[in-house]
């Protein structure tokens, strides 16, 4: 974690699950870094460096209209550009030494990894673009300058403008790490702390079908597992909660000869069943548990985690592709907690909708009922956005 100048917060943290926690079980995908002078050396080479200081020069974008004008700019500009020789020749170097442990052939997952990601005070999933099923040479350097451009997705610039990152001090490493094949088994996320109460002593685990862009996205409504730590940590079986979600739709690969990702539908028997069986649950928990006493005994004073893991279909072994520290719950203060409201609705009305809010709060107001990320300008100050789905590309309106 002391490398996140060097590699960012998302490879970082990598490097710490595989050289401190990798050792007591837990599966970490093997990968290396693309490091940020990397992408330095690519603006630099291709003269970009201008273009962006004067992008965010005065008080730089500041509607949501300025901050899609100056993401298209930039991600134009750097997706025209050309990775230098010499970055070339070491990222190709280190993806033969990957692909020689697998008879040649391995498709790997391109991840975005920047220096305001993945932090204990600041984490927003999605901020850059990640790419997975990518396989070949040619194809691994296409995505590696896709990922550079994506550090000026429209929501990552709106998340550092709102948290006050310099947005020209702001660089990106790229992850290449091996794919976990949960194109067909399953994948999700897990919290060590609850993440609506902030209650420490639960691991809340998500899990869906197929790859976890979808559900790292908050685009898909998973099953969820609740494991309670005390009694887990006395060796019983504290699975508290195991509830079915829709799992509608799940992201699989695009083929087997091809690369790159298709989105569709879960058949209905699937649908209806769990995704995990208890073994599999209690091995995620013992691995957050794991994760959080490390993070913890680091940073000497308690870290609850926010973990990514994968299921992979082939081999049926449980992998941890990613963990940050939780930013919502453990920033608050006692004060936050003390002046915390709670609302108890007293009379109930007809319903309207119903579904995933987000947040905790009772409000009134025109509710906005908005189908597509491109037409997002049309919600108001105070309105209420209800909508199918959200994703990390909705960010940029949040505030209203």
């Amino acid at each position: 974690m002391e490398d996140v100048d060097t590699v960012g917060g998302k490879n970082a943290s990598l490097g710490e699950l595989t050289y401190s926690v990798k050792k007591n079980g837990v599966r970490v995908p093997r990968g290396f870094a693309v490091t940020v002078a990397a992408y330095r050396e690519f603006i630099s080479v291709n003269r970009l460096a201008g273009l962006i200081e004067d992008s965010f020069g005065g008080s730089g974008p500041r509607t949501a209209a300025e901050i899609l004008l100056v993401g298209s700019r930039l991600r134009a500009a750097i997706s025209e550009g050309r990775v230098p020789d010499s970055v070339a020749h070491e990222i190709i170097e280190y993806y033969r030494e990957l692909t020689s442990k697998r008879d040649g052939r391995l498709d790997v997952a391109v991840r975005s990894s920047a220096t305001a990601e993945d932090l204990p005070s600041a984490s927003f999933a999605g901020q850059q673009d990640t790419y997975l099923n990518v396989e070949g040479e040619a194809a691994l350097l296409d995505r590696v300058r896709a990922c550079f451009a994506s550090l000026y997705t429209d929501r990552a610039i709106s998340y550092r403008s709102q948290r006050g990152f310099d947005q020209s001090r702001v660089y990106l490493s790229v992850g290449i790490q091996e794919m976990v094949r949960s194109d067909s088994a399953v994948s999700g996320v897990m919290f060590t702390v609850d993440p609506e109460t902030g209650f420490q002593d639960l691991v809340l685990i998500n899990s869906s079908y197929g790859l976890g862009e979808l559900i790292v996205q908050g685009s898909v409504n998973p099953d969820e597992f609740v494991v309670f730590k005390k009694s887990f940590e006395s060796g019983f079986v504290p699975i508290l909660k195991r509830e079915l979600g829709s799992k509608e739709r799940k992201l699989i690969y695009a083929g087997e000869q091809g690369t790159g990702t298709q989105e569709v539908d879960v058949p209905e028997s699937d649908r209806v069943r769990l995704t995990l069986n208890d073994s599999e649950v209690l091995e995620l928990a013992r691995a957050g548990l794991m994760i959080e006493s490390h993070y913890s005994q680091k940073r000497e004073k308690f870290t609850p985690m926010d973990i990514e893991w994968a299921k992979d279909g082939q081999s049926g072994q449980l992998y941890i592709v990613q963990a940050r520290p939780e930013t919502v719950q453990s920033l608050k203060t006692a004060q936050d907690r003390a002046e915390e409201i709670r609302y108890f609705i007293e009379e109930a009305g007809p319903v309207l909708a119903s579904g995933k809010s987000v947040g905790s709060s009772v409000r009134s107001g025109i509710a906005r009922v908005i189908d597509s990320v491109k037409d997002l300008q049309a919600l108001k100050e105070g309105e209420i956005l209800v909508t199918g789905k959200t994703d990390p590309d909705w960010e940029p309106v949040m505030k209203r």
